[in-house]
C-alpha cells in the first residue's frame, strides 16, 4: 500500500472516528488540507524509504496512536510499539478498522516507561523515534537505552521538529516558558515521571547530544520539511509547493534552519 492510498483511508478513518479527530485534525479546516496533508505524506514517506527490509526487528518508541506501525504492518513489516499516552486504548479499534484493508497482526505494542523496562542487549535492529526524542528525560539515559538496545548496526529513524524554528519557539514560549523539563504523575504506572515539555532541539544540539552516548546523525540522510505557512500553500499547488520546498532548504542554509518546521534524519551507531 503507497503512502497516498494510506492516506485516503486513513481520512475515512477520521470521518467515522471522532475520537481520533481533536489530534488529526484534517477535516478541521478544508483551506489546510493540503498543508496538513503534505507533512503527514512527507513524513510517512521518509519512513517508508528507510525502511524497506521485512526481517528488521523494529521498535516503535513513542508509537502514539500506532499510525506509522499500521501503515508498515499493511506492508509487510513487523514492529513493537511503545507509549505512556492514553492513545493506547483507540489502538484496537484501529486495527478493526484497518484490517479490513491488510494484516495488521505485525504491530504489537505495550504501555511501559523505557527506563522501567529491563531491554536485552542487541535486542533490534532499528528504533523509530517520532515526535518522542524531545520527550526523553534525562535524555543521556535514554540514549544509553537506546544503544544498549540496538544492534551493532543498529540505527534511529527519527522524526522530529526542528528546534531552531523561530516561529515554533516563540509558540512554545508563550506555552510553556523555560520550563522544558516536568516532571508528572502516570496514572497507569502509579509513580512520577519525567517529561521533556517540548523540548526540542535543533539538529546541530542533536548531534552533540548523540555524540555523548555513541551515535552519529547521518548527514546524508537529513530531509527538512514544511517550509510555507497555510496560506501560502493552497490546495490547488500542493505538489509544486512540496517540490519548491525540497529545492529551498537544500540552497539556503538560513531558510533551513530558522524557518523550515520538521526534521527527518537517521541515527547511526557507532
Amino acid at each position: 500500500m503507497t503512502v497516498e492510498q494510506f492516506f485516503d483511508l486513513f481520512v475515512e478513518e477520521l470521518k467515522n472516528n471522532e475520537d481520533l479527530q481533536y489530534y488529526y485534525k484534517y477535516l478541521e479546516n478544508p483551506a489546510k488540507f493540503e498543508f496538513r496533508k503534505a507533512y503527514f505524506c512527507q513524513r510517512l514517506q521518509y519512513t517508508a524509504d528507510n525502511i524497506t527490509d521485512p526481517t528488521l526487528r523494529i521498535w516503535d518508541c513513542g508509537c502514539g496512536f500506532g499510525t506509522t506501525a499500521i501503515f508498515l504492518s499493511i506492508n509487510g513489516i513487523a514492529s513493537h510499539g511503545t507509549t505512556l499516552e492514553h492513545y493506547i486504548h483507540q489502538i484496537p479499534k484501529r486495527l478493526k478498522y484497518w484490517g479490513q484493508f491488510g494484516d495488521v497482526s505485525k504491530f504489537t505494542y505495550s504501555y511501559e516507561n523505557i527506563f522501567d523496562h529491563k531491554f536485552e542487549a542487541n535486542s533490534y535492529d532499528l528504533i523509530i523515534i517520532q515526535d518522542t526524542l524531545h520527550h526523553l528525560e534525562p535524555l543521556n539515559e535514554a540514549l544509553q537505552i537506546l544503544h544498549h538496545v540496538l544492534s551493532p548496526k543498529g540505527r534511529l529513524l527519527i522524526i522530529e521538529e526542528n528546534g531552531n524554528n523561530v516561529i515554533q519557539n516563540l509558540k512554545l514560549y508563550k506555552q510553556r516558558g523555560n520550563k522544558r523539563i516536568i516532571e508528572i504523575y502516570d496514572e497507569s504506572l502509579k509513580k512520577n515521571i519525567l517529561l521533556g515539555n517540548e523540548n526540542i532541539r535543533s539538529l546541530a544540539t542533536w548531534q552533540e547530544e548523540f555524540q555523548k552516548e555513541g551515535f552519529s546523525i547521518e548527514q546524508d540522510t537529513v530531509q527538512y520539511i514544511r517550509y510555507y505557512l497555510p496560506f501560502a500553500f493552497p490546495n490547488k499547488k500542493a505538489k509544486e509547493r512540496v517540490e519548491k520546498e525540497q529545492l529551498i532548504w537544500k540552497k539556503n542554509k538560513f531558510l533551513k534552519e530558522y524557518f523550515f518546521f520538521g526534521i527527518n534524519y537517521m541515527v547511526e551507531k557507532v
